[in-house]
Parts: C-alpha cells; sequence; structure tokens
C-alpha cells in the first residue's frame, strides 16, 4: 500500500463556503487559460465527493431542494442527506487510484503506477494544477498524480489530458531483449528513438526502428519530426529496434538488457485514456469486477466484454453482431476461405480474423469477461477515428463494421465495370432485379447475404417533371423521430410598400435547423418575389432588439415565448439602409410633462441613399407602410392646408415593392393626408421635428441606425386599424392539446413512414436534371423494395451543428413481436414473410459525448432476454426491453412454413440456431 503523507498545512482555516468559492473561481481562471502542456492532477473521486459535501453543506442547508444527483459540481449539487454537519476532510488519499509502487510524484520516470481501468466521474476528476495546488497547501497528502494536456481531434484545437500515454513493446533484434515503455502519443519518433537507445545503451547511428504492428514490419520509422500518433502507432504494440550488424566495421557484441525488463518509465496504466476536459467529469460507463450470471451451465453466449475505458459504445455493438444467429454459425465455422486478401477496399481479413476469433471466445463455455484488446487495436489500425479511448457513437461503429466484415469477405475477387441504366419508363420489377444483379455482381459475402436489402428511390424535376428512378441497397435504415426533429414557429409578416396587412404565418423548420431555415420557410409560405427579401428580427418591449442576420446561426437561440417580425422589403442594393419606424402613445396624465412610451410593433422599409433625403420623403415613406392600416371610407378635406399635408402613394403604383421618394407631389391617383407626427433621431440623439419643411434636407449616417418616432395622439389612432400591431404573438404558444400530444408515445410506423415520405431536397443536395441540364431541387421519395433477413433499424437521436450535438430523449414505442412490414414493401411479387421479430437491441443512457452504451439481447435457445452491461450479464423481462434509451434495434425476418405460403398464426415457425458445444 501506498505511504499517504500527512498534511502540513499551516495555512488559517477558511469555512467550508469561503473554500468552495475560492476554488470554483481558481478553477474558472485556469481551464479558461488551459494550454498544451499544462498539467492536470488526478485526484481520487471518493475524497473528492467528500469535499463537495463538505463545502457545500451551508448551501444545502438553506436550500433543500437542490438535489440534482450525480454532480460534482462547484455549485452545490450533492445528493447526501444533511442530518448533522459534516466534518472537514483528512488529508488527500489517492491511494486506491495506485496499483503498485512508491509514494513519489508520478512524473514520467518516477514509476508510480495507476490501475488500468479508472474511469473519470467514477474513479478520479481531473483538477487544473492551480487548483491542486490550493487544496494540497489545505490539506496535504498525495501522492501527487500529474498529467499533460494535449492537443486532440482532427482539427488539433481541443485538449485533452493524456491520463494513460502509449505503452509499448520494443523488441530488440538479433539478441532478443526486450522492454515496455510508456510514452506520450504527442512525442516524436527521434524521442522514440532517444529512448530506446537509452534503455538498451546504444548509439542512435546503430539502430533502425520498425513499425512492428502484429509481428510484421509495416514502415520504417526514421521522420524523426513526426509524432507517433502521426505515425498511427496503438497501444500495446510491437516496436521493433533493429541493431545493425556492423558499424564502421567493427562488430556489436553487446549493450542489450536482459529480457522482459520493464522500465520504471513513463506511467503505468494499462491504457491510454484521453479524457477531453469538462471539469470535473462527464463519462458514466461502468466496468464491473465480473458477470452477474456466475454458474448457468456450459451453453455459450453469456460471457461479458470488460470496458477498456469508454469503449461500452464498442461492446454493445459487439455483443449484438455476436449474438445474430447468422453471423454466430457463419464465424464459428470454417470461414476462412471467403476471406478476401487482395480487396483493396478491405482489411486485408484482419478485421474478419480478429472478429471471429473474438466471437469465438464469447461463444465459449465460461463465464470469465474477455478483454477486447487484439479486437480494438486492430479496429484502431483500420479506423483512427475509433482510436484512443474517448466516447464514441455505437451505430457509427456499427456502420463501420458491417461494411469492414463485408469488404474483408467479399466472394468477388475482380470487381466487373458496371454502368446502370435508368429505368426510361421499364417496369419497376425488371429495373430493380437489374440493379440487384448488378450489386451482387460486385458485392457478395455474409453481410450481402444477411443485412442488406433494396429500396426504390423516386426523384421528379419541380420544373419539367422530368422521373428518375434508381434502385440502391441499403445496410440499416436511419429513421427521423418525426416528433421532435421539426419545430413550429409563428411569425408575423409586414410589408413595407403598403401593399398588405399583416399576416401571421406558421411554419414547420428542423428543430436543430439554422436562421436560414426559418427565412427560406417564411419566404415560401408569404409567397415572396424574386426582388424582395426577408428581414427577421427580434421584439422586446415594443423595439427592435436584434437582428436576425447571420443565416449560419442556430435556431435554438430563438426561444418559444421570443416575439418575432419579418418585413418584406426590396433587395437591399449597396448604399441603402433601414429606416426603422417606433410608434409611441401617450402615458397617463400626470403632474409631469407630457411622456410618451413606445406601443405595438415596429416597422421597417429600406431607404437609398443615392438621392437627397427630405422630410417629406420620410412622411411619405411611413404614410406608404401605414396604408393598408387606414380604415375605409375616412375621408380627408381636399382643401388641406399643403403645409400640414403631405401626399400619399397609392400601393397600386409600386409593382416592385420599393417606396418612391422622388415623387411625393399631388395627382389624380393620390389622396391627401394630414402630416404625420414624426420624429427623427439624429446622430446627437436629438429629436427633429419632420411635420414641418418637406423639402427641407435631413442628415442621415448609414453606420448607426435611421430611427423615426411616430406620436400617436388619441385622435390620430381613431383613424387607423391599430390592432394589427398590437399582440404581436409568441414564436410558439403552449396549450393542453400540445401538452397532451407530448405525452403520447411515438410509433416505429411513424418513424417509418416519415423516413417514407415524398419531402424536396434540402438545397445543399440539389439534384442535376438530365432533361433541364441543371441543378434543380426535386422532390425525393422512397419506398421499400427488398427487406434483408436481419434488419438493423438506428432512430436519429443525435443531431449536429457547427458547434453542438444534441440528443433527443423521445420514448419510441417499437415492437417486440410482429412487426409487420407488409404494406411497406413496395414489390409485391414476393411471397416471403415480411414480418419481423425484435432479437436484440443497443441502448444509450445520458447526453451526447457523456453517456453509457448497454445492449438487450434475446437468446434464442432460451427464449430469454438479458441486459449486457460491459462485462456484467443479467436477465430481464420483456416488458422492460422497450425504454426511451432504445437507439439501434436488430430485427429478424420470421420464418414462414414452407407448406403454407399465406401461413399466419401458427404456421409460423421461427429458425433456430444450436449454441451448444
Amino acid at each position: 500500500m501506498t505511504e499517504v503523507a500527512t498534511s502540513t498545512a499551516t495555512t488559517k482555516e477558511l469555512s467550508p463556503d469561503e473554500e468552495r468559492v475560492l476554488i470554483r473561481d481558481i478553477a474558472i481562471t485556469a481551464e479558461a487559460n488551459t494550454k498544451e502542456g499544462d498539467s492536470f492532477f488526478l485526484i481520487t473521486q471518493k475524497w473528492w465527493q467528500h469535499w463537495i459535501d463538505y463545502v457545500n453543506q451551508e448551501q444545502q442547508l438553506n436550500n433543500n431542494n437542490n438535489t440534482n444527483e450525480g454532480s460534482s459540481s462547484l455549485a452545490g449539487n450533492s445528493d447526501s442527506p444533511r442530518l448533522t454537519t459534516l466534518k472537514r476532510p483528512s488529508g488527500i488519499d489517492n491511494s486506491d487510484l495506485i496499483s503498485d509502487g512508491p509514494s513519489e510524484d508520478s512524473s514520467p520516470g518516477s514509476g508510480v503506477e495507476i490501475h488500468d481501468t479508472l474511469l473519470e466521474g467514477r474513479d478520479y476528476v481531473l483538477l487544473p494544477q492551480q487548483v491542486w495546488n490550493q487544496l494540497y497547501s489545505w490539506y496535504g497528502g498525495g501522492p501527487t498524480l500529474s498529467r499533460k494536456v494535449i492537443d486532440s481531434g482532427l482539427s488539433q484545437t481541443e485538449f485533452a489530458v493524456e491520463v494513460y500515454p502509449l505503452r509499448l513493446q520494443l523488441l530488440v533484434t538479433p539478441k532478443g531483449d526486450r522492454s515496455t515503455i510508456r510514452i506520450s502519443k504527442k512525442e516524436t519518433i527521434g524521442e522514440l528513438h532517444r529512448r530506446a537507445c537509452e534503455i538498451f545503451y546504444l548509439n542512435l547511428e546503430q539502430v533502425c526502428i520498425w513499425d512492428y504492428y502484429g509481428h510484421r514490419k509495416h514502415a520504417l520509422m526514421n521522420d524523426m519530426d513526426k509524432t507517433l500518433d502521426d505515425a498511427n502507432i496503438q497501444m500495446d504494440q510491437d516496436i521493433l529496434v533493429e541493431v545493425l550488424n556492423n558499424v564502421n566495421g567493427t562488430e556489436l557484441s553487446g549493450g542489450g538488457l536482459s529480457a522482459n525488463k520493464i522500465a520504471s518509465r513513463g506511467y503505468g496504466a494499462e491504457h491510454m485514456q484521453s479524457q477531453t476536459l469538462s471539469y470535473p467529469g462527464r463519462e458514466l460507463d461502468n466496468t464491473y469486477a465480473n458477470s452477474g450470471v456466475i454458474t448457468r451451465g456450459a451453453s455459450g453466449g453469456l460471457t461479458g466484454l470488460l470496458n477498456l475505458g469508454n469503449t461500452c459504445f464498442m461492446n454493445s455493438a459487439i455483443q449484438c453482431l455476436v449474438h445474430t444467429p447468422e453471423f454466430a454459425r457463419y464465424f464459428r465455422e470454417d470461414y476462412h476461405q471467403e476471406i478476401n486478401w487482395q480487396n483493396p477496399l478491405g482489411m486485408v481479413g484482419e478485421l474478419a480474423l480478429a472478429f471471429g476469433e473474438l466471437l469465438r471466445k464469447l461463444w465459449a463455455p465460461g463465464r470469465t469477461p474477455v478483454a477486447p484488446r487484439p479486437f480494438k487495436a486492430k479496429l484502431a489500425r483500420f479506423a483512427p477515428q475509433f482510436s484512443g479511448y474517448n466516447q464514441h457513437d455505437s451505430q457509427e461503429l456499427l456502420a463501420f463494421l458491417l461494411d469492414g466484415l463485408h469488404e474483408d469477405l467479399n466472394r468477388v475477387k475482380h470487381k466487373p465495370y458496371i454502368n446502370s441504366r435508368d429505368a426510361d419508363g421499364r417496369p419497376d420489377e425488371e429495373v430493380a432485379d437489374e440493379y440487384w444483379a448488378n450489386h451482387i455482381a460486385r458485392n457478395d459475402s455474409i453481410i450481402v447475404d444477411v443485412c442488406q436489402g433494396q429500396y426504390k428511390s423516386t426523384l421528379v424535376c419541380p420544373v419539367c417533371n422530368k422521373v428518375s428512378v434508381t434502385f440502391d441497397p441499403f445496410m440499416y435504415l436511419s429513421l427521423p423521430l418525426q416528433f421532435t426533429i421539426t419545430r413550429t414557429m409563428a411569425i408575423t409578416v409586414f410589408t413595407c410598400d403598403g401593399s398588405a396587412l399583416p399576416s401571421t404565418c406558421t411554419v414547420t423548420v428542423p428543430k436543430q435547423g439554422r436562421y436560414r431555415d426559418l427565412i427560406q420557410a417564411l419566404s415560401n409560405a408569404c409567397s415572396l418575389k424574386q426582388t424582395e427579401e426577408i428581414k427577421l428580427v427580434e421584439i422586446r418591449n415594443h423595439l427592435i432588439h436584434r437582428f436576425l442576420d447571420d443565416s449560419y446561426i442556430s435556431l435554438s437561440t430563438i426561444k418559444d415565448d421570443d416575439h418575432l417580425a419579418a418585413y418584406k422589403i426590396q433587395k437591399s442594393a449597396k448604399g441603402n439602409a433601414f429606416l426603422q419606424l417606433i410608434h409611441r402613445c401617450q402615458e397617463e396624465e400626470s403632474s409631469d410633462a407630457q411622456r410618451w412610451k413606445p406601443f405595438g410593433t415596429p416597422l421597417i422599409s429600406s431607404l437609398s441613399f443615392d438621392d437627397v433625403i427630405a422630410s417629406g420623403d420620410i412622411q411619405t415613406i411611413v404614410q406608404t407602410m401605414l396604408a393598408p392600416l387606414l380604415k375605409e371610407g375616412l375621408e380627408y378635406a381636399d382643401n388641406s392646408d399643403p403645409s400640414t399635408s403631405v401626399a400619399a402613394t397609392d400601393p397600386s403604383d409600386h409593382r416592385s415593392g420599393e417606396v418612391d421618394t422622388n415623387h411625393a407631389s399631388t395627382s389624380a391617383n393620390k389622396k391627401v393626408l394630414p402630416k404625420l407626427p414624426l420624429q427623427l433621431v439624429d446622430e446627437s440623439m436629438t429629436c427633429i421635428d419632420l411635420s414641418v419643411g418637406d423639402e427641407k434636407a435631413v442628415n442621415l449616417s448609414a453606420s448607426s441606425p435611421i430611427v423615426v418616432y411616430l406620436d400617436w395622439s388619441s385622435k390620430l389612432l381613431e383613424k387607423y386599424n391599430m390592432h394589427y400591431l398590437e399582440n404581436l404573438p409568441e414564436v410558439f404558444k403552449y396549450g393542453p392539446i400540445t401538452k397532451k400530444a407530448r405525452t403520447e408515445p411515438l410509433s416505429l410506423y411513424t418513424c417509418l413512414e416519415a423516413f417514407l415520405r415524398e419531402e424536396p431536397l434540402v438545397p445543399e443536395d440539389m439534384w442535376y436534371c438530365p432533361q433541364c441540364k441543371e441543378q434543380r431541387q426535386a422532390s425525393k421519395k422512397l419506398d421499400l423494395w427488398r427487406l434483408p433477413e436481419v434488419l438493423v433499424i438506428h432512430l436519429k437521436r443525435f443531431s449536429y451543428s457547427r458547434s453542438m450535438k444534441h440528443k433527443l430523449e423521445t420514448f419510441v414505442n417499437f415492437p417486440v413481436h410482429d412487426f409487420d412490414l407488409t404494406n411497406y414493401v413496395a414489390d409485391k411479387r414476393s411471397s416471403r414473410s415480411q414480418l419481423y421479430d425484435l432479437y436484440a437491441l443497443i441502448n444509450h443512457y445520458g447526453g451526447m459525448g457523456s453517456g453509457h452504451y448497454t445492449a438487450h439481447i434475446k437468446l434464442l435457445d432460451e427464449n430469454r432476454w438479458y441486459n449486457f452491461d460491459d462485462s456484467h450479464i443479467s436477465p430481464i423481462n420483456e416488458e422492460d426491453v422497450k425504454s426511451a434509451a432504445a437507439y439501434v434495434l436488430f430485427y429478424r425476418r420470421v420464418k414462414s412454413d414452407a407448406s403454407a405460403s399465406n401461413a399466419t398464426g401458427s404456421g409460423r415457425v421461427r429458425d433456430k440456431t444450436s449454441y451448444k458445444h
């Protein structure tokens, strides 16, 4: 057991709340300035939680409702009961993180080893150096476990803490000596050369170092500036140190260490785990010491997989594939003859061999959990996106495995070139069979036999009505969660040319869409002309709060209780600006001077700086915007004083939708209206009266907004229908019906219908019409044509935007038995059963990138469901299979009795595969 130093802190003790506030402030500052090379420190979760409870107890006593579960935040989210005052923690004790070794600091070369299956958030948290230093000054203890910050990700702009550096096996030839070292994946090949020479007492000129993955010379590592990460060096792989037989004519006769020497350098964990910086922990994965099923006879299929560190995403996908009966039978027989060793799209059979070996271990008798390290190494080798020990998407891994296994096992050794013909009016059956035959001529494997189906894709050009029909293969179906992927928004649309009254448009947009999606939906709903554009603004307190100009900003920034207005204006040319008309009315009379307050909805019009703007021009613009609101039958005296009147333009004169400020004179098709009490706000924030001096030029600045106040008297209000400008609706108003609808479960059939529904292509996926010879936003319709034996259905719970990831927690009501797709298959020739039974599914719990994956699997021989949670396996009831965590569903066709082509009820039989040894 590692000794723990006792606290030597002599600093005056602070109150618990003072400690909490100080650590919180230090942490915020430290993490905001984190850079590569900084140090973070491991501290045991047990001690950290004790300290969290200690410093939060005052807040807990003051607020009994603050009971968020499982949080280690500094804001006081402990869920422990508060019956008595907690004592101050003793010295920091990290001994439960230590495997074996002395108690000195765990810096490179110190020799302190930590356990090989530690998880952040469960076993430890990572603290910035400044936070660790402060806690250590108060409490002392140890040992100190320091780790470095490295660049992480493809962009090399994200930081991670390298908790577990690479462990490499150095093999010396020809002597046969070996050594195990730890080295950061961000170190260079040159540093690896230096370390190897130091360990084996060699000179740099004496050695060549090879990437010796799988005991094969893959590459000579002679680019000294290249990092091990860039060289695709993996955890636990071999590195060959080749000693030259002759250097300067001298035979080498020594310089090696004894075999199996373990270098006490670097860190001592079993694997590398790079945790992204998220203070102080996210991952919910659990690693269990042994299986929950210990004694269940000798049959296989109930063997768990050890969690190597955030590998639950991989374990759940593997278990579902391993328990697919067709794959279980295939990989336990001699499949080696079908391996395609020359396929350039495959992995020279290595992925298939690794998967087959792992499957056999999982079906072997016994209950000892299997550590899938060899398979993980192969996976990282051929799919670097899954390297390391960060959390990944299980469905993305599943897609890679199915495709990779197919290419490794493709029976077609030389793929012929085939040019598919268009349908050209031929019967669908003929075209579909032709496409499928062409596909099989190039792709023929156990994966195609079991998992691949075919759907019909129909594209229709909106201009020339050209129809294009293709039949494409699919490996799985990705179904949208229809009730939650869209969002209904109510926006009031105003015109600036006086051509129409304001109207409220209700549009449906992608829930995780962007401003451009909303603007496009509004443009379609209000029949926007090609010469017009939409200006979208948020209104608060009867003023324009912000222009929603950036088309790439997420719609999630618009809340349901926001108030939005859209203005149809002429497409702005260079030098144009926007005039904002703010309505004001009198406040209730008081002893003070008369005061005005904003009311109603502001209006917007475009304004050109190409000509001199006079006060009469602004009067004309405002009168034109308000023209639709003028009460019918209201006549003004023709003998109005010209000094107090202005010509209002008939909206029908402005076909282009742009207000003409150069023709304000009275004519036969214009009626004279009284001047409006307008106040222009200039650059010095002074109000200029625009009700006098029509010809007086107005100085406007293009760099600042042009704001005009219209002060409405009670007499003026009687002349206009102002209710159109009042009561701007919320973006989305919740009601009892809506809330009730939200509680109704979403059916898997509904998701499938949404997937098959005809819809226009998104602008990014425009279709080139061969008849128009142009890109068109065609409508697309999918139909299921040929279903596979095993139907994999992916529920699209995760969505991505520029910088955010989202998860939909919608419960989907999916059938466990008799998933009937008969009515959804367009090819009516087939007499095969289109009924499917569920036999496996992948679950995801928690948030995006920080949750936990498990699998529910039915052993068909036992007709019983089990929960596979990494190494822990436990029986569950069939009614517990359904939950809102369901992510990927595995269905298997229900076989029909050969003697009854229209078999139903008792005519159905299930194809059982025996797993007895």
